[in-house]
């Protein structure tokens, strides 16, 4: 959850009539990507061996519920032609 920050003396919250200029914004959009780079540097990153052992996973997962689903669809739409005629 954030904090909120006390205001200190001379700090007004910005309104609506703040003027934000264009300088200011490329300087905040400069130290966003400076800050996501630090960030990025934190990451573990998974090896080869461990992505490639999940795509197996999630492929082998895949094929299991498209063939799952393909037999609950193919036996409800059966039973209701059965019931329908």
């Amino acid at each position: 959850m954030a904090k909120k920050r006390k205001k200190t003396q001379g700090q007004e919250t910005a309104g609506p009539s703040t003027v934000v200029s264009p300088a200011n914004k490329l300087k905040e959009f400069k130290e966003f990507f400076e800050q996501s780079k630090v960030e990025i540097k934190k990451v573990a990153w998974p090896t080869r061996k461990e992505t490639v052992a999940t795509c197996v996973a999630v492929l082998a997962l895949v094929a299991v519920m498209a063939v799952f689903l393909g037999l609950v669809d193919l036996s409800v739409s059966k039973l209701v032609q059965i019931i329908l005629s």
